[in-house]
């Protein structure tokens, strides 16, 4: 089953950020803010969860210091 796998990697991903403490991460903010979408039974979670860990800001960045996107918008 194709979801299973990806909850596999994401418990992997929960459980190597607990072994590795350290600052915040936004980005795992971002995921347990979308984890509750997921979780319930609402039609449009994929878009739910997509806009939850896009960025919506309106202004462009002055200067691209990276060539990836981060996966969860900044706090």
């Amino acid at each position: 089953m194709d979801a299973r796998y990806k909850l596999i990697d994401l418990a992997a991903f929960l459980d190597r950020v607990e072994r590795h403490p350290g600052e915040a991460d936004f980005r795992l903010e971002g995921l347990k803010k979308a984890l509750p979408i997921l979780l319930s039974d609402q039609p449009g979670r994929a878009k739910a969860v997509l806009e939850a860990l896009s960025d919506h800001s309106t202004e462009p960045a002055e200067k691209a210091t990276i060539q990836f996107a981060y996966g969860a918008p900044q706090a």
